[in-house]
């Protein structure tokens, strides 16, 4: 048996579940022998997610002709006034997830950014939890019986000084944590757990130049995030848990990272 090579088109492919199966166990050797189509998987899977989550009130709804005709490139019947933007975004997210054009779409960077950052950074956070948390046997790839090389990793992926804070008080320990694509850059994604399987997650980059503060959450029933923008950090602490809990255990994971440069 010849073993073909693989490459950016069957990353959506199985993200479509459209590759063979015979095929997957070879497909997913060539990801964990090429990292960057590996990290570039992960962000188109978390772009994914995004989407579905933030388009999950109308996923059910038909596609209006004229605007499947417009992302399909295909002229109107009549000449009217272009869509706006946001309606291009919407037109396009919703074919995505009907399946309509699959994981092309996933890929393609610049649509439905014009958020501003601190909703970029909570929505790339709730994505990234979304897929992580839900895993039970490869969640993270440096568990927490590895905490030091953990954070030394991390820390250099990432370019800031990165510490792992103790939530123990909160109810919830280090499971352990990996490493994320995030725009042009990287992401640390720390997670942990509670006694009863509830999970959190902290997202931390670098590339933050604002300052802001605040709650994010992509759809009502879904994980929220507590997020800050500050002194190059940008932080948000995701999980399904009451809101007031939430930001307490946010705010302890937020002072310990910000005690972490100081040392």
């Amino acid at each position: 048996m010849i073993r073909r090579e693989f490459s950016e088109r069957d990353i959506h492919m199985a993200l479509d579940g459209e590759l063979p199966a015979e095929e997957r166990a070879a497909y997913d050797a060539w990801l964990d022998a090429n990292p960057e189509m590996k990290a570039r998987s992960s962000r188109f899977t978390a772009d994914r997610a995004a989407m579905r989550a933030a388009f999950a009130s109308v996923l059910d709804e038909a596609v209006p002709a004229r605007l499947r005709n417009v992302v399909l490139g295909e002229a109107p019947a009549k000449k009217s006034a272009p869509p706006s933007r946001w309606w291009l975004g919407a037109a396009a997210a919703a074919l995505l997830v009907a399946g309509g054009l699959g994981g092309y779409l996933a890929g393609m960077d610049g649509i439905l950014r014009e958020d501003p950052a601190e909703d970029q950074l909570a929505e790339q956070a709730i994505a990234a939890h979304v897929i992580f948390a839900a895993e039970k046997r490869h969640a993270v790839e440096v568990p927490a019986s590895d905490k030091d090389h953990l954070q030394t990793w991390l820390s250099n992926r990432v370019g800031l000084k990165l510490v792992a804070p103790d939530l123990s008080a909160n109810g919830f320990q280090l499971i352990g944590g990996r490493l994320l694509p995030a725009g042009e850059g990287k992401a640390a994604m720390l997670l942990y757990e509670d006694d009863k399987g509830e999970r959190i997650s902290l997202f931390v980059t670098a590339e933050s130049t604002e300052n802001a503060k605040g709650t994010y959450a992509s759809e009502q029933s879904g994980p929220q995030a507590v997020y800050w923008l500050d002194k190059g950090y940008g932080c948000a602490v995701v999980g399904s848990l009451p809101q007031g809990q939430l930001a307490v255990v946010a705010r302890s994971a937020y002072d310990q990272l910000l005690a972490g440069l100081a040392t």
